[in-house]
C-alpha cells in the first residue's frame, strides 16, 4: 500500500517541476556538547513520529439568511506503520450562489460529485485493493473532479451555480482546485496569513488590475458578482495548483460569509488565541455572526502535526 502511494508521488515529481532551495552549511569536525547530543537525539526521535492530519469545521446559516446554501466536507485519514506514514485528507467548501434557483442543490451536488470521484481514485491505494495504475497527475485528477461536478450541476440543477474550493493533502503536499470566491489560506506560526486562492469575482479582478484598492473592494456594491462559477457557462477554467503544506502551520478554507466580514488580522488573531481547531472554527463563526452574519458561514481548518 505504501509503495503504491509512493508511486503516486514519483509520478507527480515527473510531471511537476518542484524547486527547492536549501541552505548549504559547511561541515566541521568538532566534539559535540551534551546539549547538542540531546538536540540530535530529540530531533531524530521527532523525525520518526507519526505525521498526523487533524481538521475541524464550523458552519452557520448566518443572521440574515433563512436557508443554508453552503456545503462543506472534511475527510481525514492517517495510515501509519512500520512501512511508513501517509497523511491523507480531502477538504471542500462550496457556496451555492444566492439568488439562483437551487443554490443549495448546486453546492451539495458539487461537493458530493467531487468527493466521489477523488475517493474512487484513491480508495484502492489507501487500502491496497486491486486497481489500475494512475496515469494522471494529482492536478489532472482534481481538474477532472471539477469538470464532473460542473456536468452534474448542469444536469441536476440547471440554472444554479456554486463556488468550489477543494484541497487534497497527500503527505506534505497540497493540491488545490478552485472556482469562485470561496478562499484557501496558508497560515504560518510567524504571523503570515497568506491567501493562496484567487477570487473569480468582478471586484477581485478590478483589484488585481489595480483599478480599485482592497479597501474599496471590501465595500464595492458588486463585490458578490462572480465571473466564474460551477454550473455557469459552457466553458469552465478552474484554478488548479500544488503547493507545500505550511511548515508548522495550517490551511484554512472558508466561504465569503467569513472572509467577507472579518479582516485577515481578525481571523488570524482568533485562530492564534484559541487552543484547538474545533474551538477556533466555532469562534470564527461566532465572530462573523457578531459582525452581522449577512451570509452563510463555512470554515475548515487543517493542521499537519510533524
Amino acid at each position: 500500500m505504501f509503495e503504491s502511494i509512493k508511486k503516486i508521488f514519483q509520478k507527480e515529481e515527473e510531471k511537476e517541476e518542484v524547486v527547492e532551495v536549501e541552505a548549504v552549511r559547511e561541515t566541521e569536525t568538532v566534539p559535540l556538547s551534551p546539549q547538542q547530543v540531546e538536540e540530535i537525539i530529540t530531533h531524530q526521535a521527532m523525525k520518526y513520529d507519526v505525521q498526523q492530519l487533524i481538521a475541524a469545521s464550523g458552519q452557520s446559516v448566518g443572521k440574515k439568511r433563512e436557508l443554508n446554501e453552503d456545503s462543506l466536507s472534511v475527510i481525514t485519514a492517517t495510515l501509519s506503520g512500520n512501512a511508513g506514514n501517509i497523511p491523507f485528507g480531502l477538504y471542500i467548501v462550496a457556496d451555492g450562489m444566492g439568488g439562483h434557483q437551487y443554490g443549495e442543490v448546486a453546492s451539495d451536488t458539487a461537493m458530493r460529485t467531487f468527493n466521489g470521484y477523488i475517493m474512487r481514485k484513491f480508495y484502492p491505494y489507501l487500502f491496497d485493493l486491486p486497481t489500475t495504475p494512475l496515469d494522471e497527475s494529482l492536478q489532472d485528477i482534481m481538474l477532472e473532479g471539477v469538470m464532473l461536478a460542473q456536468e452534474a450541476i448542469q444536469r441536476d440543477a440547471p440554472g444554479s451555480g456554486t463556488t468550489l474550493t477543494a484541497a487534497l493533502v497527500l503527505g506534505e503536499r497540497v493540491t488545490v482546485a478552485h472556482v469562485g470566491d470561496s478562499r484557501a489560506y496558508s497560515i504560518y506560526p510567524d504571523g503570515r496569513f497568506d491567501l493562496i486562492s484567487r477570487d473569480h469575482s468582478l471586484v477581485g479582478r478590478l483589484e488585481e488590475l489595480g483599478q480599485i484598492t482592497a479597501e474599496e473592494a471590501a465595500v464595492h456594491p458588486q463585490k458578490n458578482v462572480l465571473y466564474r462559477a460551477l454550473g455557469q457557462g459552457e466553458v469552465l477554467e478552474p484554478d488548479v495548483f500544488t503547493t507545500s503544506f505550511p511548515k508548522k502551520g495550517m490551511l484554512m478554507l472558508c466561504s465569503d460569509g467569513l472572509w467577507g466580514v472579518l479582516s485577515d488580522r481578525k481571523m488570524h488573531r482568533t485562530i492564534k488565541d484559541t487552543d484547538t481547531l474545533e474551538h477556533a472554527c466555532q469562534k470564527l463563526v461566532n465572530a462573523a455572526n457578531a459582525a452581522g452574519g449577512p451570509d452563510n458561514i463555512s470554515v475548515v481548518l487543517i493542521k499537519l502535526i510533524q
